[in-house]
C-alpha cells in the first residue's frame, strides 16, 4: 500500500514537472521564434525596424521583471493555481497575437506571454530541486535544460519555417492549441493544495525590482543601438543599478521580502550564480553574431547560418539530460570541468575564423561551444540551488534567472557594440573579419573566465 502511494505521488510529480517544463519551453520558443518572422510582421503592419524590434526587446524586459513575482506566487498559491495563472497569461497572449489587427495588440500579446514565461521558469527549477529525490535532481534539471537551452535555439528555425509555409499567425495558433492542451492536462493530473494566505505581496519591493532589472535590461539592449555615452544607455543603467541596490537593501529589512537575500549566505549558491552569469554573458549573443557572420561576411544564406547552428542545437536536446544524469552519478566537478573546457576551446577557436574559413570548420567550432554550454547549464543550476535550504530555493531560482537574463542582455549588446566600433576602424579595410572576431573575442573572454571560475571554485 505504501509502495503504491509512493508510486502514485512520484507519477504526479513527473506529470507536474513535464507540464511546467513544456509550458516553459513554449515560452522560450516564442521569445526567439519572432526573430525569424519579423520581416513578414513588419510588412503586414508597416513597421520600421526600430519599432518592430520591441516585439523581442519587450519580451526580454517583461520576462526579467516578472520572474521575482514567481516567488510570491509559489508561496501564496498552490502549485496548481500557480500553473493555471501562468497558463492563463499565455493563452490570452497567444490568442491576442493570433487575432492581432494592429501592432499594439500584437505587442500586448507578447507581453502576456513573457509574463507567463517569467512565472513558469522559476517554478520549473523549484520543482526539480524540491519535488525530486536528492540523487535525481541534476537529472531533472538537465531535462529542464531542454526548455532553457534547446527551445530558444530552435525557435528561429520553427518560426521561420511556419512563417514561410503558413504565415506568421500559424505559429501563435500552434502555441494556443499546445498551451490549451497543457491547461487541460493540469486540470486532470495536478492536484490542488493550499498556499499560505498570510503571505503578503510587497508592492514597493516589486516596483524596485521591476525598475532595477528592467533598467539594466533596457540599458544593455539600447547599447547595441546607441553610443555608450547616450542617455538612452547610461540613464536606464544608472537608474537600474540604483533601484537594484535599494531593492536588495529593502529585502534585508522587511518581514516578508519578495526575494530572501539570505540566498547569498550560501557560498555554493553564490559561486553558482556568478558562474551562470558569466556563462550567459558568453554564449547568448553568439546565436545572433553567427548568422551575421555567415550572411554578411561569408556571403552565405539564412539556410547556411541555420546549418552552422543546427548541430549544437540538436545536441542540446540530448546533452542537457545526459549531463544531469552524469552529475547525479559522478558529481558536479568532472562534468563541469569537461564541459567548461569544451566551451572555452570552442569559443577561443572562433576568434580566429574569417571570411576564408570553411563553414564546416565554423560549424565544428560552434558545435564544440554548444556541447560545453549544454553540459554546464543544468548541472550548475542544480548544484547552486542545492546549497540552499528548501524554504528559499524559489527565491534563489528567481534571482538567478533574473541575473542571468541581465547578463545575457549585457553579452549580446556588448558583442553588437564591439562589432559597430570595429566596423568604423581603419583596420577594417585590410581585415573585414575584424568586427566578428571582436565579438567572438568578447564571448571567448567570458568563456575562459567561466572555465577558470569552475576550476577554482566548483567542488
Amino acid at each position: 500500500m505504501v509502495r503504491e502511494l509512493i508510486k502514485g505521488e512520484r507519477a504526479r510529480v513527473y506529470a507536474l514537472f513535464v507540464i511546467v517544463m513544456l509550458a516553459s519551453a513554449f515560452g522560450n520558443l516564442s521569445q526567439t521564434a519572432v526573430n525569424a518572422m519579423m520581416p513578414e510582421i513588419m510588412g503586414e503592419f508597416d513597421l520600421d525596424v526600430s519599432l518592430g524590434q520591441w516585439l523581442t526587446t519587450s519580451y526580454m524586459l517583461v520576462l526579467g521583471i516578472a520572474v521575482p513575482a514567481a516567488t510570491y506566487l509559489s508561496k501564496r498559491f498552490s502549485v496548481r493555481q500557480h500553473v493555471f495563472i501562468a497558463l492563463a497569461f499565455f493563452l490570452v497572449g497567444a490568442l491576442a497575437d493570433c487575432l492581432a489587427s494592429n501592432f499594439a495588440v500584437l505587442l500586448t500579446g507578447r507581453i502576456c506571454q513573457a509574463v507567463s514565461t517569467g512565472l513558469l521558469l522559476p517554478l520549473m527549477q523549484t520543482i526539480a530541486m524540491t519535488r525530486f529525490p536528492e540523487g535525481r535532481r541534476a537529472t531533472a534539471m538537465g531535462v529542464a535544460g531542454i526548455a532553457m537551452g534547446f527551445a530558444p535555439n530552435i525557435g528561429p528555425t520553427i518560426g521561420g519555417a511556419m512563417s514561410f509555409s503558413l504565415g506568421w499567425r500559424s505559429f501563435f495558433v500552434l502555441l494556443l492549441v499546445a498551451v490549451a492542451l497543457l491547461a487541460a492536462a493540469t486540470a486532470l493530473l495536478v492536484r490542488g493544495g493550499a498556499g499560505d494566505r498570510s503571505e503578503r505581496f510587497d508592492t514597493l519591493s516589486f516596483t524596485m525590482s521591476a525598475l532595477g532589472f528592467g533598467g539594466l535590461l533596457l540599458g544593455f539592449s539600447e547599447a547595441s543601438s546607441f553610443s555608450i555615452t547616450s542617455p538612452f544607455v547610461w540613464g536606464p543603467l544608472v537608474a537600474g543599478a540604483a533601484f537594484l541596490v535599494l531593492f536588495v537593501r529593502r529585502q534585508k529589512r522587511v518581514d516578508d521580502p519578495l526575494i530572501d537575500m539570505g540566498i547569498f549566505a550560501s557560498k555554493q549558491y553564490t559561486v553558482g550564480f556568478v558562474v551562470l552569469c558569466l556563462l550567459h554573458a558568453s554564449f547568448m549573443g553568439v546565436t545572433l553574431i553567427i548568422p551575421l557572420y555567415v550572411e554578411g561576411l561569408c556571403g552565405g544564406t539564412a539556410l547556411d547560418a541555420g546549418i552552422v547552428l543546427l548541430p549544437g542545437t540538436i545536441a542540446a536536446l540530448f546533452l542537457n539530460p545526459l549531463a544531469g544524469v552524469l552529475t547525479d552519478r559522478f558529481g558536479i566537478r568532472p562534468v563541469t570541468l569537461a564541459s567548461g573546457l569544451l566551451l572555452a576551446v570552442g569559443s577561443v577557436l572562433m576568434v580566429f575564423i574569417d571570411e576564408g574559413t570553411p563553414l564546416a570548420v565554423t560549424t565544428l567550432c560552434q558545435a564544440v561551444r554548444a556541447f560545453g554550454v549544454s553540459g554546464l547549464m543544468g548541472p550548475l543550476i542544480s548544484w547552486s540551488l542545492a546549497g540552499l535550504p528548501g524554504r528559499i530555493v524559489a527565491d534563489g531560482s528567481s534571482f538567478s534567472i533574473a541575473g542571468r537574463q541581465a547578463c545575457a542582455s549585457l553579452g549580446t549588446s556588448s558583442m553588437v557594440l564591439l562589432m559597430a566600433v570595429a566596423g568604423t576602424s581603419s583596420a577594417i579595410a585590410s581585415s573585414p573579419a575584424l568586427p566578428y572576431q571582436m565579438a567572438f573575442a568578447f564571448s571567448a573572454a567570458f568563456a575562459v573566465a567561466t572555465f577558470a571560475f569552475i576550476v577554482a571554485k566548483v567542488r
